[in-house]
């Protein structure tokens, strides 16, 4: 087999939409059960029965043909349509559920054909009438799509014979009973299985329904069609109004040719009725033969898209076709799906899924519109429009017929459906295409964003440190890589800011997005920039400045002091122009030899008050210190040990109760306190041994006291400058 096809036989919108499509919906329902519906609902019921599923189906066929005239829609059909919107985790938990419940399809009209053939020949072997149908089946849609279209053209002949022997009874004077008497609610009696114990519109509905769907037989062909945008709507809109009016004449012709009687207790009416009886037993033979052959082709082409995509193991194995454009892989392991479930003999217990699977395709499909039509990007202009409460119908209507035919089975569906989607957001699947999620998420943030902004600035209980590192040392960045992810993982953001002069040859947009794709995948977001000057803190300063117009702006800027920072000229102007611009500093020490140790405990230096011991809001330049400190643990497993220095003996109890507050407040659990009395600098030098030190900071932070808390700790420090928009107490 070659993964790429040399020809491929395209085809057009009758023989590749409209006939799969009608055939499929022209299904045994109407022959077997149409009078039933009839007998029960009467024939205005039926009527209403008739147009409420049509209604169901046609709304999903508009949002379709919407859907299906604003994207390049590939092999695959439904599936190819949600994948394109919504990504392939969201097609593939439809697209794999929907091939299974196709395959299951095929098996449930095999027995219907079965059935229809015992019909005529009652002595004939069940199992070999099975065996031959799905090895004719097998054959015809293993050899070419084009085959089975041309089988198509010949059961349509002899459905359409069918009618005309119906048509021909009608005139020749099949319908006895009265248009007035024939125009009545029914009784809803049940059926000869319940012993006519009584039934409800919604019972009858219920078993209505599926001769409505098969809307998608035609779309499942979209990878080998011409022009599938312009076929895929108009090839399954005219199927769907040829079928209903079909099935409207059909009803009221049942109606006066047989007596409520008959309709309940023969399934066959139709066959007795009609002109020329073995008609109607060709037409169900070749109702459930055409169905099934849709079915074999439409889900091979599922798998076939869903191989390309590697949405399944062995996909490599499952794209591959033949020379002339055929799925033959998908086909064999489709076939081998088929031929184990014949073997089940009985496929009751699973055969709701078939419809279910359906009415969730459908309701997808509605949902898919219905987000694009409320994202208004300029990328969703669909040649056919539609109107807004369409796609709202369509899955309103879809989700409850759902329920009415089965809730039990319905809720199973649905969990199937989410479990397949769990699995596959797992596997990290790489999608070949750009869907609406981006418009999806960037519209929601957009939104957050225009209504966030009118509420007050300070949004404490908000609070992510959203980190911006600036870089021209990538080595030092690495370094610190571990300490970032630390402080701004799980909720948080690292921009990295690369900074230098201007070169052709400069490798620096490489390396920083390089490790902004690190940051990612270890669970932290980042993302990358460089601007070029010559001047190091101007290029920081600039771009904190042009960032305050932003809604999603940095409000920490992390400065990581090196041996070639020049900290007068470099840092400060940075750490000044930060606090003006009520920024955020993490001003960052490693110690060169005991970095950050085991990364066990993390002392916060909390300042003198000075007899303003009393707890409220403001707690001064504490608040990042701590929330930095709070993340580190958490994510170190470390514990915070609160140290406070004061020069009066006797405020050291009002120190111990604010520290106790300050725990409890800020709900910090397993939170150590020490206060000490004396002179600062000698305290450090006897301070418990820390893998990290935290300090205040204001502007005028000399670089001498910055050097000597490293020295005198042993360990490495952070100093730190509140923005004023954060509260550890919030």
């Amino acid at each position: 087999m070659d993964n790429q096809p040399t020809t491929t036989r395209k085809f057009g919108t009758f023989g590749g939409v409209f006939t799969p499509t009608l055939l499929t919906i022209l299904g045994v329902i109407m022959y077997l059960r149409l009078g039933w519906v009839v007998g029960n609902a009467g024939l205005l019921g039926a009527w209403l029965i008739i147009l409420i599923s049509f209604l169901i189906t046609l709304c999903t066929a508009l949002s379709m043909s919407a859907i299906t005239t604003n994207i390049r829609i590939g092999a695959g059909g439904a599936y190819a349509i949600v994948s394109q919107a919504l990504g392939l985790e969201v097609g593939g938990s439809l697209g794999i559920p929907r091939y299974i419940s196709q395959g299951l399809a095929v098996t449930m009209y095999i027995f219907g054909f079965r059935e229809g053939w015992l019909g005529i020949f009652p002595h004939h072997n069940a199992f070999l009438v099975d065996i031959t149908v799905f090895t004719l089946l097998f054959t015809i849609a293993y050899i070419s799509a084009n085959l089975a279209i041309k089988t198509q053209y010949i059961i349509m002949g002899i459905i359409v014979l069918s009618l005309i022997s119906i048509i021909v009874a009608a005139y020749g004077g099949s319908m006895e009973i009265p248009t007035n008497d024939a125009l009545s609610w029914g009784s809803f009696k049940g059926s000869i299985e319940n012993g006519f114990s009584g039934s409800n519109f919604w019972i009858v509905f219920a078993v209505f329904f599926p001769a409505a769907t098969g809307i998608m037989a035609g779309a499942n062909m979209s990878g080998e069609l011409k022009h599938p945008k312009r076929s895929i709507p108009t090839g399954t809109l005219w199927a769907i109004g040829v079928s209903f009016i079909i099935y409207m004449f059909l009803a009221f012709w049942i109606a006066r040719s047989a007596s409520e009687t008959e309709l309940l207790n023969n399934y066959y009416i139709m066959v007795e009725k009609a002109y020329i009886g073995p008609l109607i037993i060709a037409g169900i033979l070749g109702a459930t033969f055409s169905s099934a052959l849709a079915s074999i082709v439409g889900s091979s082409r599922i798998l076939f898209a869903m191989g390309e995509h590697k949405v399944l193991p062995y996909s490599n194995f499952l794209a591959g076709q033949s020379s002339n454009g055929q799925p033959r892989n998908a086909m064999m392991v489709t076939g081998i799906l088929i031929f184990i479930t014949l073997l089940l003999r009985n496929i009751n217990a699973v055969a709701p899924l078939v419809t279910l699977f359906f009415l969730i395709t459908y309701a997808m499909i509605n949902i898919v519109v219905i987000i694009e039509q409320n994202l208004g990007l300029i990328s969703y202009r669909p040649v056919f429009k539609i109107h807004r409460w369409v796609p709202w119908f369509g899955l309103v209507s879809s989700v409850f017929a759902m329920f009415i035919i089965n809730p039990a089975v319905s809720l199973i569906s649905i969990m199937i459906v989410l479990m397949v989607y769990w699995y596959l957001s797992r596997q990290n699947l790489e999608t070949p295409f750009e869907d609406v999620r981006s418009g999806l998420f960037v519209s929601f943030a957009e939104w957050a964003a225009k209504h966030t902004w009118g509420m007050k600035k300070m949004q404490q209980r908000a609070w992510k440190a959203n980190l911006m590192v600036p870089v021209r040392d990538v080595n030092g960045l690495k370094g610190t890589f571990e300490f970032l992810r630390n402080i701004a993982k799980p909720k948080g953001s690292i921009k990295l800011l690369g900074v230098e002069p201007f070169s052709e040859t400069s490798t620096l947009a490489k390396e920083l997005e390089d490790i902004s794709a690190s940051f990612r995948e270890k669970g932290a977001f980042s993302s990358s920039s460089v601007i070029h000057t010559d001047q190091f803190a101007n290029g920081i300063n600039y771009s904190s400045q042009a960032l305050q117009g932003a809604f999603f702006r940095p409000n920490i800027v992390f400065l990581n002091l090196q041996d070639h920072d020049d900290y007068e000229t470099e840092l400060r102007p940075v750490m000044k122009e930060s606090i003006r611009l009520e920024v955020g500093v993490l001003l960052y020490l490693s110690h060169p030899t005991a970095l950050l140790g085991q990364r066990n405990t993390i002392n916060v230096w909390v300042s003198d008050r000075q007899s303003k011991w009393d707890l409220g809001w403001d707690i001064g330049n504490l608040d990042l210190s701590i929330l930095v400190a709070y993340k580190l643990k958490m994510n170190w497993g470390a514990r915070i040990r609160l140290i406070t220095v004061i020069k009066d003996p006797e405020e050291e109890d009002n120190a111990k109760q604010f520290l106790s507050s300050l725990i409890n407040l800020a709900r910090l659990p397993q939170t150590l306190t020490e206060v000490h009395i004396g002179d600062f600098g000698s305290v450090v030098n006897k301070a418990p041994s820390a893998d990290l030190n935290i300090f205040g900071m204001d502007e005028g932070l000399p670089f001498g006291f910055v050097k000597e808390m490293s020295v005198k700790t042993q360990s490495s420090c952070l100093f730190v400058k509140d923005s004023g928009h954060e509260s550890i107490l919030a």
